[in-house]
């Protein structure tokens, strides 16, 4: 596994949530979406990637519909609105194995912090546009980001911007823009 790696795994509460962390140091990402639909997921990718500030050298996502088009255990295949998006940003996909957890462990234990740290206090909660619910997650995430880790002494930002940030290579010029393939 490369130091720089970006893993992606959707968590599925009444509206989508979207959780993607950076390998090593847990740098979180979290947001919630309409749906695991393609153009959502794709968007929640290139948020994700403007918040740690650069693109790794791959993503691992989850085998998710939206991004593989062929769940084969050795060779999947990559739908090609998002093979498109990966060309853009110059990252390599390796989506982790179907029924393979210990593939994207490090996502595994974030999705987990998401669900304690802010899902959890945001439960009782009610949000009626996704807008609202975002900003609710915004300052939960900051808190988990910046909450020092016994292990290391040190936040998973501070550990981010020590170790992972200067390996991201800069994000390009232009957005990304989405387009939906026919086949």
């Amino acid at each position: 596994m490369s130091l720089c790696s970006l893993y992606q795994m959707s968590l599925i509460t009444t509206t989508d949530c979207h959780v993607t962390a950076t390998a090593l140091t847990f740098n979180t990402y979290a947001e919630a979406t309409a749906s695991q639909a393609l153009p959502y997921w794709i968007g929640a990718h290139q948020r994700a990637l403007a918040f740690f500030g650069g693109v790794p050298k791959c993503i691992v996502p989850d085998n998710l519909k939206s991004g593989v088009s062929d769940p084969c255990r050795y060779e999947p295949g990559v739908n090609r609105s998002y093979q498109d998006f990966a060309a853009h940003y110059g990252v390599a996909v390796i989506p982790a194995r179907p029924r393979t957890p210990r593939d994207k462990a490090k996502v595994e234990k974030a999705v987990q912090e998401v669900e304690r740290q802010i899902l959890a206090p945001l439960r009782h909660q009610s949000f009626s546009r996704l807008s609202d619910l975002n900003a609710a997650i915004r300052p939960l995430l900051q808190r988990l980001n910046e909450r020092p880790m016994a292990t290391y002494g040190l936040s998973r930002r501070e550990l981010f911007e020590q170790v992972e940030q200067p390996a991201l290579k800069s994000l390009p010029q232009y957005s990304f823009v989405f387009a939906t393939w026919k086949t």
